[in-house]
């Protein structure tokens, strides 16, 4: 398929080495339609959808990285990205306050990204230091036969010496709605739905978990968007900021009067 083909559909997953019970509270706090699955030992997919990144009014690329970012903030387990679209596909790499990396291929599959951003991959998920790195060198190579869908199962095909198992169904290039489709079926799955305020200050351990992750994450999305110049974003790590020590207030103040 040419570069100049806008018929290909968009897309993006988000794997977590984690496992799914471990990934839901951060994935609560993103507040976007999303479906988690296992993925192989030690992993979880996400797959986000299509109205998510449409009513940012930006590209997959960007949003999967705020997403990317958002997830890890406050937990010890990295995430990794994946998207595409008409003009391409790529990844991005995220681990707590680190910088996320990201790499990009144009359609056709010619290489636009910063070898530091393969190294990131690999140093933050522990792959192999030899193996793993030659087949990340092979990616950033010019390889005519090779289009940006053929560049991420590469990619996939990497991840998977390190357990990651997607459920079937869930390749690059394949529309949103097939994405989801094709997990609602994997063992597992569940969707991922914001609990609201409510439900969670009347929770006690649980509001005070909840309101940490908050203001942890909303933190980290307040600095991204200040960085980036997205108010959008600034914004909604206010709003998570705001939520939690609220929750963290209400918590107090009802077990000052228990």
């Amino acid at each position: 398929m040419s570069a100049t083909d806008h018929s290909r559909p968009a897309g993006a997953l988000l794997l977590c080495r984690a496992e799914p019970g471990r990934v839901r509270p951060s994935a609560q706090l993103l507040r976007e339609p999303l479906l988690l699955a296992p993925a192989g030992e030690g992993w979880s997919v996400l797959v986000p959808g299509e109205e998510s990144w449409q009513a940012e009014g930006t590209s997959p690329a960007a949003v999967t990285a705020e997403w990317a970012h958002a997830l890890t903030t406050a937990e010890p387990w990295p995430a990794v990205g994946l998207w595409w679209d008409d003009r391409g596909a790529g990844f991005v790499v995220a681990s707590g306050f680190r910088r996320t990396a990201g790499y990009t291929w144009l359609a056709d599959g010619t290489p636009r990204g910063e070898e530091t951003a393969l190294a990131a991959l690999r140093s933050r998920l522990g792959l192999d230091p030899v193996l793993d790195a030659a087949a990340f060198d092979r990616l950033a190579e010019a390889d005519p036969d090779a289009d940006a869908a053929a560049r991420i199962r590469g990619l996939i095909a990497v991840l998977a010496r390190a357990g990651l198992h997607l459920p079937p169904g869930l390749a690059p290039g394949t529309s949103t709605a097939a994405l989801r489709t094709a997990v609602g079926t994997a063992p597992g799955v569940r969707a991922v739905e914001w609990p609201g305020w409510r439900e969670a200050v009347c929770a006690g351990p649980r509001a005070r978990a909840l309101s940490a992750a908050e203001i942890a994450v909303g933190a980290g999305l307040l600095l991204a968007g200040r960085r980036r110049a997205r108010r959008g974003l600034a914004v909604a790590g206010a709003v998570l900021v705001a939520d939690g020590v609220l929750t963290l207030a209400y918590d107090r103040w009802r077990a000052r009067g228990e």
